[in-house]
């Protein structure tokens, strides 16, 4: 059976950009504003604040995981932060790659090893929208050790070093989001952890060629078709129908970027009974008919 999880984070090529231990002492805190970039990261030892994207402040602990798939607005600080109106002082470059924030001197509060990523494809908005916000697991050991061989093997130029990088941010984004219990925000990860959701997601990630509709759907999720909107929509955060769209888009534009088969297979793979139902579908969905995407006008820019 296809497992939709294993498919979005496959499909959104996580490559790694960079990775650094940063260090503490005393009273310090580090804002950032990126577009969108994915972080994560974990605590060697010692406790720290976070507040990310606008939402509540998150303490972290030793052996505690955290994953921001988009980062926007983030703050990272001693437990007790500086004042509002205090000016940040600049990161200390320490040997081997590492920061130091804070107090330079002596033995630190504090150990983190973060990095950043980037995500390959160009459905990442999409796929990454179906993903919680922010994912905060504690003591999960598991996470520390896939972070620590992400940053060996960034560190080194070893043979065939971007595949296996690029394997083991799969790994990790996978173990994340599987191993999270608290998924608040909808999106994919919540409606998996919902029984009869998933049996309708799953079969919708086993056969997108099926022409499903949403009695199909809640039939096979044992529920009533309101209930089963209701529930996938709450759980989800769009209805099971838009869903479904996105997601035979995606599969679409990666296999026209693919150029393995013709526009008419495609069509037939993702659910269209006609190469032409499938055009006007794909150019009011993607802003550009299926040939044109498939001979390299990927993505317009957004408007």
């Amino acid at each position: 059976m296809v497992d939709p999880l294993a498919e979005i984070v496959t499909l959104l090529q996580p490559v790694p950009t960079t990775s650094k231990v940063v260090s503490g002492k005393g009273r310090w805190r580090v804002r950032r504003s990126d577009a969108g970039q994915p972080f994560y990261g974990v605590i060697l030892s010692g406790s720290s604040r976070l507040v990310a994207n606008g939402q509540a402040p998150v303490q972290l602990q030793q052996d505690d995981f955290v994953l921001i798939p988009e980062t926007f607005d983030f703050t990272m600080s001693s437990l007790e932060p500086p004042e509002p109106a205090d000016s940040d002082p600049a990161p200390v470059a320490q040997p081997g790659g590492g920061v130091r924030l804070g107090d330079p001197d002596g033995p630190p509060d504090v150990q983190l090893l973060v990095g950043h990523c980037a995500f390959g494809s160009p459905d990442a908005a999409l796929l990454v929208s179906l993903l919680p916000q922010l994912v905060h697991i504690r003591g999960e050991r598991r996470l520390t050790t896939l972070v620590k061989l992400v940053r060996e093997e960034s560190l080194e130029q070893r043979p065939a070093r971007d595949v296996v990088l690029a394997h083991l941010l799969e790994v990790l984004f996978i173990e994340a989001l599987r191993s999270t219990t608290t998924a608040a925000s909808p999106g994919l990860v919540r409606g998996l952890t919902d029984a009869r959701l998933a049996i309708a997601l799953r079969q919708m990630h086993e056969s997108p060629q099926i022409p499903w509709t949403v009695a199909q759907l809640a039939q096979a999720a044992a529920l009533s078709r309101s209930a089963f909107f209701e529930r996938f929509s709450r759980a989800v955060g769009v209805a099971p129908m838009e869903y479904l769209l996105s997601w035979r888009m995606a599969l679409a534009k990666n296999l026209l970027r693919q150029k393995a088969v013709g526009v008419a297979k495609v069509a037939e793979r993702v659910g269209y009974r006609s190469a032409s139902a499938f055009s006007v579908a794909f150019t009011r969905h993607v802003g550009l008919p299926p040939t044109q995407y498939a001979q390299g006008l990927l993505d317009p820019p957004p408007a």
